[in-house]
């Protein structure tokens, strides 16, 4: 990178904290820049070229793309960390690293029964014993190859480290049960590795059963755009029995020719950058992490800044429980000596000493305490503005309908208006109600949310506020439609937002012969007002959602309750209520 005149030079993507350097402005002042132009990003995180090209342009310096001598052409989107990551590296230094798999799919499929097996082929061909302790990740030897599998099962740790910035693995396995098919989970694992472009490898589970049929769920992976190879697609499917250790070899091998054709590699004596995979605080050890070394080569002694935790590394041990003096590229390792305990999904980078690590940490604190005060979700609302900006250039939507009746005709409306100037991508489509894996599906890539006859579980909104995730219900397939169409023509309003006024907890249920059944309850936060909003759930379920009819203190009408104070509760047209049952007051402003 070069700065000639008020010109600079940006590589296809940058560290926050170089371009910063660059530009010779503080790191907080210009996550502050980025976040008025609508972009979230930590001191450590990678930004596109266009979004630099925007901010700098703001401090009166022009942007020029850096030359680059890589002829092969990346898809467009998210590129993989580990591409960021060696983005600054002498390519003539760059070596094949081992991949790092990950194994997703549905309930009961086999995820654990294949890990196993895998690992038992290695113990068996290798040393006896085999591991000694649980780290949440292993490598195993195929063809004097190493591969290394991240020992999670399961999407949520997967889209967990999306969500913040890290992408832990190069491929997935995608486990699939030849007597059962493509479930909804599966699905879900589909849209995930889908939205961090990582290959796919299919594991075709169970086809020792009686009932298997491999053809119908190759069928069914067609209609996913997984094409099986013997279909002339390019998803490799490989036929497997975790319970009677059939075809692992085949996947194995499956694995390292998928690696070969997306060229993994790193420079191993490089900058140390890497992945937390899980942490914990052991009462008699103190912090104990697992990281993922993906590029540069780790030792003892380094210290290292992982999120808002630091320190230097006191011991490493490999994944059998081996003490070593040094990690390569794509190895797991168990580290001590951390002054805390990071987040799975953490990127940890090597500092030249304990002083710059305890600043680098200031710094996140104090970014982490700016962007909760001016967190802004990507909404319907704003999406044209960023278009215009060059910030976004489709929509990424998440549908969950309450049958599969509503889904297809929504599903193909909605494709039908993404053929415009912005295009609309549908990540996930699913029936049932709106779930925490939705909103975190949707946090990591950075999606919105529509819902047709459904309801969004507490927990779920919760996490959606906190996020930063916009969520929107319809009960009529026509107001959806047209809520988007005007969003993708930049001519949507303000959209009303809802404020929680109070929330109180139902005590007794009694008969009145004016108002029929009312809820006697006690107001334990905030106040209720006569006129607003209701809702009523009985444990996580919304039971009831409309508008607070009457409102009675002691016999008397009133219009508003206060915290620690008695009241009877009557809702417009509806009468099933129970001891127990919690209601939230609120109004749209």
């Amino acid at each position: 990178m070069s700065n000639n005149g008020n010109k600079i030079e940006l590589p296809a993507s940058i560290v926050v904290r170089d371009l910063a350097q660059k530009i010779e402005k503080s790191p907080i002042d210009l996550i502050k820049k980025l976040m008025t132009n609508g972009v979230m990003a930590t001191i450590n995180q990678m930004v596109d070229y266009d979004t630099a090209a925007i901010v700098v342009a703001e401090y009166g310096f022009e942007a020029v793309p850096e030359a680059v001598e890589d002829d092969s052409k990346e898809e467009t989107g998210e590129v993989p960390l580990w591409r960021q990551m060696i983005a600054g590296e002498d390519k003539s230094q760059l070596k094949g690293r081992p991949p790092v798999v990950t194994i997703l799919g549905h309930v009961d499929h086999g995820k654990t029964s294949l890990l196993d097996a895998i690992r038992s082929t290695d113990v068996a061909a290798g040393e006896a014993g085999g591991i000694t302790q649980h780290i949440g990740a292993y490598q195993i030897e195929m063809k004097g190859r190493l591969i290394t599998f991240l020992d999670t099962p399961g999407h949520a740790a997967f889209t967990q480290m999306r969500a913040r910035g890290a992408q832990g693995a190069d491929i997935v396995v995608l486990v699939v049960a030849a007597d059962d098919g493509v479930m909804p989970q599966t699905r879900e694992a589909i849209a995930h590795a889908k939205a961090a472009r990582v290959p796919i490898v299919v594991a075709l589970n169970k086809v020792d059963k009686a009932n298997a049929n491999p053809e119908r769920v190759k069928q069914q992976l067609a209609e996913m755009e997984l094409v099986p190879d013997d279909w002339g697609g390019s998803t490799m499917v490989v036929p497997v029995s975790a319970k009677q250790k059939q075809g692992i070899d085949d996947l194995l091998e499956g694995i390292l020719l998928v690696a070969d054709s997306n060229e993994i590699k790193a420079n191993p004596g490089g900058k140390v950058i890497g992945t937390v995979i899980e942490a914990e605080l052991d009462k008699s050890k103190g912090v104990m992490a697992t990281l993922l070394v993906q590029n540069g080569t780790l030792q003892s002694g380094d210290v290292i800044v992982a999120g808002t935790a630091h320190g230097k590394l006191r011991a490493i041990s490999d994944y059998k429980g081996k003490p070593i003096k040094k990690a390569a590229p794509s190895t797991p390792v168990l580290v001590m000596g951390l002054s805390d305990v990071p987040s799975a999904g953490d990127l940890f980078e090597v500092v030249p000493s304990e002083k710059e690590a305890r600043t680098i940490v200031g710094e996140r604190l104090e970014i982490q305490k700016t962007a909760a005060q001016s967190r802004k979700k990507l909404s319907l609302e704003d999406l044209f503005s960023k278009v215009q900006a060059g910030e976004a250039k489709e929509l990424n939507l998440i549908v969950k309908a309450d049958v599969q009746g509503s889904l297809d005709p929504i599903i193909t409306e909605l494709n039908k208006l993404g053929q415009g100037e912005i295009g609309l991508k549908v990540l996930h489509a699913e029936t049932g109600n709106i779930g925490n894996n939705d909103v975190m599906l949707a946090s990591a890539s950075k999606a919105i949310i529509i819902g047709f006859n459904v309801q969004a579980d507490v927990d779920a909104r919760r996490m959606a506020e906190k996020e930063g995730v916009d969520l929107r219900l319809y009960e009529i397939i026509y107001r959806m439609t047209e809520d988007i169409e005007k969003a993708l023509k930049g001519m949507l309003e303000p959209d009303f937002v809802e404020k929680t006024l109070g929330r109180a907890t139902v005590l007794q249920v009694f008969t009145a012969s004016k108002f029929g059944r009312v809820a006697g309850c006690r107001v334990t936060d905030g106040e209720l007002k006569r006129g607003a909003k209701v809702r009523l759930y009985r444990s996580s379920d919304i039971i009831y959602e409309g508008d607070l009819s009457s409102l009675r203190h002691e016999k008397e009408d009133v219009k508003e309750i206060r915290q620690g104070f008695e009241c009877g509760v009557g809702f417009k047209n509806f009468s099933d209520i129970q001891p127990g049952d919690t209601l939230v007051c609120y109004i749209l402003e």
